[in-house]
């Protein structure tokens, strides 16, 4: 299978460093003029490349950029920057231009676990879901929450925001993305709760999904390293880019 890759940070370097059998990592689009080995700065050089798959790890404006390209050349499109879907317009002219080239948007689980069991439960239909987000406050900075409290002087949890995870999504877009794919697995992005805590009691990440329906009520929660590259996200997310990678050219699928 050939691969390509959108931006060449944490992730990437995680999803080309597991030599993946079966994956064939052809091609990596960067920001910054570069040419050297898989790497190119070019658009057009990188899309010059017949690809099976592109995993976008760059950010939503890459999604925005690039997505329907991805998708009418004839490649799945993997996207981590769920948090992009957030656009209803983006999303539905993505799933159109997918629906129109025999491909797929693919969403991997990321940072977050549960999600087959939320989808599953969705079939069933869904009363309330509800995501919390627990970071240390250095992973607030940058974001709103800096006006809203003085996030150094913080000696207890603190709720930066509780409410749809569209809106979540609009004011955090560098720490949500956990909650956006929850949504679309669920009830949606005006129906899904997320609660967004700045907490200087933890070192880690954690969060916590809950979910009642017709199925009954399950709750999940998952204590993530934070990775050393970026503070605003937990290790777990390339281990879960490299699964999924991983997938596409496997023989066994598990959690499908």
């Amino acid at each position: 299978m050939k691969l390509g890759l959108i931006g060449y940070g944490a992730i990437s370097k995680h999803v080309e460093a597991a030599g993946l059998e079966n994956i064939d990592l052809v091609s990596v689009l960067v920001r910054r003029p570069r040419q050297e080995g898989v790497l190119t700065h070019e658009p057009d050089r990188f899309f010059a490349h017949d690809f099976d798959a592109v995993a976008e790890c760059a950010g939503h404006e890459a999604v925005r950029t690039y997505g329907q390209r991805v998708l009418e050349s004839g490649a799945d499109f993997l996207v981590t920057s769920v948090r992009a879907f957030t656009d209803t317009a983006l999303f539905d002219r993505l799933l159109a231009a997918a629906k129109a080239s025999g491909t797929r948007l693919i969403l991997p689980s990321g940072g977050i676990g549960a999600l087959d069991i939320l989808s599953s439960a969705a079939v069933g239909g869904l009363d309330s879901v509800t995501v919390t987000v627990r970071k240390d406050p250095s992973a607030w900075k940058g974001t709103i929450a800096e006006t809203l409290v003085d996030l150094d002087a913080l000696t207890a949890p603190h709720t930066v925001f509780d409410g749809p995870v569209r809106e979540g999504a609009r004011l955090y877009p560098q720490n949500v993305n956990i909650s956006a794919a929850a949504a679309i697995a669920g009830l949606g992005l005006d129906r899904t709760r997320v609660v967004i805590v700045a907490d200087p009691t933890i070192t880690t990440h954690i969060v916590e999904l809950e979910a009642k329906g017709a199925f009954g009520r399950f709750t999940f929660m998952e204590d993530v390293t934070v990775s050393e590259e970026n503070r605003k996200t937990g290790k777990l997310v390339a281990m879960a880019m490299v699964k999924s990678v991983r997938q596409l050219a496997s023989t066994l699928v598990v959690a499908a």
